[in-house]
């Protein structure tokens, strides 16, 4: 990795981060009717914008985008089976599997000037 890109990697994870903490949070607040996990959720997603906007200085939308949703998704994901209980079919791990390829995808090919 380009040394010049560390930077907006690390801001890219951390906005990935409190995304999946906001998300988390944002099932917790049951409607934003509990003030704890409302006001965490709104929290943790001013910090995961805020980091996001900095990483987007060098790094393209698009793969910055598909990274941070799709490592969310497989994350939340992940979260909700085993924190909130919730169930998924086999076509729907099928689709986190494709989400998956297509994030890896874009992240090695879809950069065509770097």
């Amino acid at each position: 990795m380009n040394r010049s890109y560390r930077m907006e990697y690390l801001l890219l994870g951390i906005a990935i981060v409190f995304e999946i903490l906001a998300s988390s949070m944002l099932q917790s607040s049951a409607g934003f009717t509990k003030l704890g996990p409302s006001l965490a959720c709104i929290l943790f997603y001013s910090i995961c914008f805020y980091a996001f906007s900095k990483a987007l200085l060098k790094i393209n939308l698009s793969i910055a985008y598909a990274s941070w949703c799709a490592i969310g998704i497989v994350a939340t994901t992940i979260i909700s089976i085993c924190i909130f209980n919730q169930k998924m079919s086999a076509v729907g791990f099928l689709g986190i599997v494709l989400i998956i390829i297509g994030c890896v995808l874009l992240n090695l090919y879809g950069n065509p000037h770097g």
